[in-house]
């Protein structure tokens, strides 16, 4: 027997079980044990680790990342959809973050990721600026379609203006409203952009009596447009200088009748009164930098607005407020020292206020080549003439037909001498010049006991005189 065990042949190993196969899967699955395995039992599986309890852990962590995803893209698009507005502190309503307009008017789908690169939010108060009187509601965003209705398709006899930036139609929006409508035009150095929202940020944030009103904007696509208040009697310059009527508008409308001499007087208190509101009252100042008889709108009651804020700029906060910058404006109005320096300040301004004062007086243009030598620049011409008083009636607008005060006549002339000084320190300050107009603006106005500035005392001798009178 033992030979016989010895020399017969192996017996065959036993046969694979049918779950080896599954088992080796599952040990390719399972985590891995820092001791060695127990050993299975081929039982029916009885002992055999079920993959269900590997892959439901994983299944469940995949779906709540999905879901997690999806409910942020949802806030994000939610975010995106809600509707904004500038409102009077120029910040987006709906997120308490400092605001821009929405990109796209019609679908309120914008960011706060309107501004250029590297300066954030356009609205976001960049400009350090903050008025005396808020504004007391937020401007309007406007749709291109409805400005386009407002103006029946922007149609050429609906302008009633054109500038260097883009021309200004007559409309009327959805609700009834009259408006000037100024469609900006957009050029390659994004110059008409630039003023778009330095004009929004600006009027969104300041109200005042003497400045446009701002009534809402519209920035779809590659559209710019400013909805502003209408101003029935259109600008100055209209009334000042109208244009050569031709022949065929003979019985058409009625030529502009001249502004009487009150009317000015009333005029050139208003347009003061604004640039003290942008110098004195505004923290830091705001220096207009264009001011001219063309950004001078009369309303229904030929009372004076300023507009046209595209090219402001908000001074330093140096004592003297000087900001160096590059050179623009209107030709006849620029001051000395900014024309030839580049430094700007708010005595630039009081400048440009005495080019419109002697417009007011004489009726004439700041440049006019037409006009024999020596008298193609009004500044140059006015001022010798100014302090004679010969001189001076002679040189009052023919239009006013000599319907005049001549104290009244030589208190303005003498207004308008300082303030087109060729230094700017001798220049006075707009406070000091509302307060020399006003009594002879408003002659049923009590003089007013505010103390004036050494720099205007000889202005108003006139004016101390009046007091005395009536005193007396």
């Amino acid at each position: 027997m033992m030979a016989d065990d010895a020399f017969s042949p192996p017996s065959p190993p036993p046969a694979p079980s049918p779950l080896a196969a599954e088992d080796l899967a599952d040990a390719r699955l399972a985590p891995w044990q820092p001791s060695p395995p127990a050993p299975r039992r081929n039982d029916g599986g009885g002992g055999r680790v079920n993959p269900l309890f590997t892959i439901l852990p994983v299944s469940a962590l995949a779906i709540g990342l999905v879901l997690l995803v999806a409910v942020a893209v949802i806030l994000v698009v939610t975010r995106r959809a809600r509707p904004r507005k500038v409102d009077a502190g120029g910040s987006c309503n709906g997120d308490d973050k400092p605001g821009a307009p929405t990109s796209s008017c019609g679908s309120h789908n914008a960011r706060c990721g309107y501004a250029a690169a590297g300066v954030g939010c356009i609205y976001a108060g960049r400009l350090g600026f903050s008025a005396a009187a808020p504004r007391s509601r937020g401007a309007q965003v406007f749709t291109y379609r409805e400005l386009e209705r407002a103006t029946d398709g922007f149609s050429e006899a609906n302008v009633v203006g054109r500038g260097a930036s883009g021309a200004v139609f007559r409309g009327r929006l959805a609700d009834g409203t009259p408006a000037a409508i100024k469609r900006l035009r957009l050029d390659h150095r994004r110059q008409g952009e630039r003023e778009f929202r330095i004009e929004v940020d600006l009027l969104s944030r300041m109200e005042s009596p003497y400045l446009v009103g701002l009534l809402g904007y519209c920035a779809d696509q590659s559209h710019r447009l400013l909805v502003f208040e209408f101003m029935p009697n259109g600008s100055l310059r209209s009334h000042l200088h109208p244009p050569p009527r031709p022949a065929t508008a003979a019985g058409g409308l009625p030529p502009r009748q001249p502004l009487d001499w009150q009317t000015r007087l009333g005029i050139a208190l208003d347009c003061a009164r604004a640039l003290e509101f942008l110098h004195e009252h505004s923290t830091p100042a705001v220096i207009h930098r264009d001011f001219n008889c063309s950004n001078v709108l009369l309303d229904h009651n030929y009372r004076a607005r300023v507009s046209d804020f595209g090219m402001a700029k908000v001074g330093s906060n140096k004592a003297d407020g000087q900001v160096v910058t590059r050179v623009i404006g209107t030709t006849g109005y620029l001051a000395p020292e900014y024309a030839s320096t580049g430094k700007l300040t708010t005595k630039s301004d009081v400048y440009s206020y005495g080019v419109v004062l002697l417009e007011l007086l004489t009726g004439r243009v700041p440049v006019d080549t037409q006009r024999p030598p020596g008298q193609h620049v009004l500044v140059s011409w006015a001022l010798p003439r100014l302090t004679d008083r010969q001189k001076l009636a002679q040189m009052v607008d023919p239009a006013l037909k000599g319907q005049f005060a001549l104290k009244d006549l030589i208190q303005v002339a003498a207004i308008a001498a300082m303030c087109i000084q060729t230094k700017a320190e001798y220049r006075p300050l707009m406070t000091d010049v509302v307060q020399s107009l006003i009594p002879i603006a408003k002659p049923s106005m009590s003089c007013s006991s505010t103390p004036l500035r050494p720099a205007l005392e000889h202005v108003i001798f006139m004016s101390s005189s009046q007091c005395a009178n009536k005193t007396s």
